[in-house]
């Protein structure tokens, strides 16, 4: 995945817009985006959409946000959504392992009552939204195999410390936020899950996107959320490798075959070691997830 979409689950126009959105994901969002008292049609509706979604062979993934453990609301959405087998929920608010094990907990009991397959739904986990969850994040590693992907966010965190803002007077996160990211990315490559940048939610600027997504890429991340549908096309374009990359990645993968034994070898009067064939080796896999050679 290079691209999530957010979409509010109560809005059946805009998951259908969603889909020809070019998105990798659709988040069907539960949460902050639908109001108390449309809880339940929200659950209605995007059920439906998931099982009518779900026929298309080209469509794209389809994940679920459901509300917070803390809320009470989760085992409703659960019970409301499972049954359309989406392909991941995502878990907001997460404090770490022990917040993954009881969804995975909940997960597996409602797979079995609708008969499908154990560990069809994975978990993409929002692990930076509360203080507390700063210090659980190292503990992602082994909680579940379930768990694909972390992602970030600024906005729930900046409520939760109380913060005037959470950007500078350039659009540019301040240290607290430029922490939470940097934490994510490294629970993230602790737990072999895929590093998935947060929203930049100023949609009209596109310069200030692909600023941040390139930084993202340029520092590990491999993919973006987005919140309006004209962002997908910047974040597909950032997070797709270029025919460069790619061919520098083969001749570095190359250059290594050719000499199994060797540690350190010179390509275009650049030195590299075995670090950059696992990075090469990474690339040519986006890659071709992103349908390239």
């Amino acid at each position: 995945m290079r691209s999530l979409l957010f979409i509010p689950a109560d809005s059946p126009k805009k998951l259908q817009k969603g889909l020809s959105s070019a998105a990798d994901a659709l988040i069907l969002d539960l949460e902050d985006s639908v109001a108390t008292d449309r809880k339940a049609d929200a659950r209605a509706i995007a059920l439906a959409f998931l099982k009518e979604a779900s026929a298309s062979s080209l469509r794209p993934r389809l994940i679920v946000r459901v509300n917070s453990l803390d809320t009470g609301l989760t085992d409703d959405d659960l019970d409301g959504v499972v049954a359309g087998a989406p392909d991941a929920i995502m878990l907001p608010k997460a404090e770490g392992g022990p917040a993954v094990i009881h969804l995975d907990a909940k997960l597996t009991a409602r797979e079995a009552v609708h008969g499908i397959a154990h560990g069809h739904t994975e978990i993409i986990a929002l692990a930076t939204e509360t203080a507390a969850s700063l210090f659980a994040a190292g503990s992602y590693r082994g909680a579940s195999a379930r768990l694909t992907g972390l992602t970030w966010g600024a906005e729930d965190l900046s409520a939760d410390l109380g913060a005037e803002a959470n950007r500078d007077q350039d659009g540019r996160f301040t240290s607290p936020y430029v922490m939470a990211r940097n934490l994510c990315l490294f629970a993230a490559a602790s737990a072999g899950a895929q590093a998935i940048d947060t929203v930049h939610i100023d949609f009209r600027n596109e310069a200030g996107l692909r600023e941040e997504a390139e930084a993202a890429r340029r520092d590990g991340f491999t993919a973006k959320m987005a919140i309006h549908p004209a962002q997908v096309p910047i974040i597909n374009e950032v997070f797709t490798p270029t025919a460069d990359a790619i061919a520098r990645a083969k001749t570095i993968i190359a250059a290594f075959a050719a000499d199994r034994d060797t540690g350190v070898v010179g390509i275009g009067g650049v030195m590299y070691d075995r670090a950059h064939v696992a990075r090469a080796e990474r690339l040519l896999a986006r890659a071709k997830a992103a349908g390239l050679g």
